[in-house]
C-alpha cells in the first residue's frame, strides 16, 4: 500500500509545475524562433507604417489534451536612465489608449506555418504594460489569453503562443512622443500554459534558441539583456481585469 500511494503521488507531481527538460520557450522579431530576428531598427521618421510585432513561441515538452490558454510575462529595459515618453504605454503616457501603440494578437491563420498554431483563430485576451518594473528604465509587459473549450496539442511541437505589436503612432511630427531611437532589450521570462482545474499547468521559463530581443541599440546599461524576473503564475480569472 505505501508503495502504491508513493507511485500515485509521484505520478501527480508531474502533472503540476514545470515541464520537462525537453521544453523552452522563444522570442523573436517577425516569426517564431530561429525563424524570426534578434534586431529590430527603425528609422523613426513615420507614423503609420505597420506595427513591428515579436512572436513568443515554445516547446511545452509534454502532451497537453486539454490546452485552454496561456499567461505570458515579459520584461522590457531601455539604454537611457528612465523610460522615455514613446515607450510610455501606461495610463497617462504619452502612448496609451491606443491598441495601434501596443497590442497583443493571438490569431496566427496567417502566419507563415513555421510553428504550429494551437488557437487556430479562437483565443481571446489582452496585454497589460507597468512602467518602472524593477527600474526606472524598466517595464512589465504581460499577455493572457484563453479559447473557449480546449484543443489538444504534443509537447515535442514548437507553438506560437502570443504575439506582441508596438505601432508607430505619434513618433514624429506634431503630438511626437520623444524615444523611439532609445535602444531597448525584451526578455520573455515565462509563458505558462494551462488546461482545466486538476489536469495540469505547466510554466515555461528556460530559453530553446533565445528568450530575448533587441530594439535599435539594444537596452544595455553596463551588461546585456535584464536578467530575467520570474512572473507568478496566474490564472486567467485572477489577471483579466488587469488588462485592457
Amino acid at each position: 500500500m505505501k508503495k502504491t500511494l508513493l507511485m500515485a503521488g509521484a505520478l501527480l507531481a508531474l502533472t503540476v509545475g514545470v515541464a520537462s527538460a525537453q521544453s523552452g520557450i522563444n522570442l523573436s522579431w517577425n516569426d517564431c524562433g530561429t525563424f524570426g530576428l534578434l534586431q529590430k531598427n527603425f528609422a523613426c521618421n513615420s507614423n503609420t507604417a505597420a506595427s513591428h510585432v515579436m512572436y513568443a513561441s515554445a516547446i511545452t515538452g509534454v502532451d497537453m489534451p486539454q490546452l485552454n490558454g496561456q499567461a505570458g510575462g515579459l520584461d522590457m529595459q531601455t539604454n537611457q536612465a528612465s523610460l522615455s515618453n514613446w515607450w510610455q504605454f501606461n495610463t497617462g503616457g504619452c502612448r496609451f489608449n491606443s491598441p495601434s501603440y501596443l497590442s497583443a494578437n493571438f490569431d496566427f491563420t496567417s502566419a507563415s506555418g513555421n510553428c504550429f498554431d494551437p488557437w487556430l483563430g479562437g483565443a481571446a485576451g489582452g496585454i497589460s504594460f507597468t512602467p518602472g518594473f524593477n527600474g526606472p528604465n524598466r517595464a512589465r509587459i504581460r499577455t493572457v489569453c484563453a479559447i473557449p473549450g480546449s484543443t489538444a496539442i504534443d509537447g515535442v511541437s514548437e507553438y506560437y503562443f502570443f504575439k506582441v505589436g508596438i505601432g508607430n503612432a505619434r513618433t514624429t511630427g506634431l503630438g511626437s512622443c520623444a524615444g523611439c531611437l532609445d535602444g531597448a532589450c525584451i526578455v520573455l521570462n515565462s509563458i505558462q500554459v494551462t488546461q482545466p482545474a486538476g489536469v495540469g499547468d505547466y510554466t515555461l521559463t528556460l530559453p530553446i534558441t533565445r528568450n530575448y530581443i533587441q530594439w535599435q541599440a539594444g537596452g544595455n546599461i553596463g551588461g546585456e539583456c535584464p536578467a530575467a524576473t520570474p512572473t507568478r503564475s496566474a490564472t486567467w480569472g485572477s489577471v483579466k481585469s488587469l488588462y485592457r
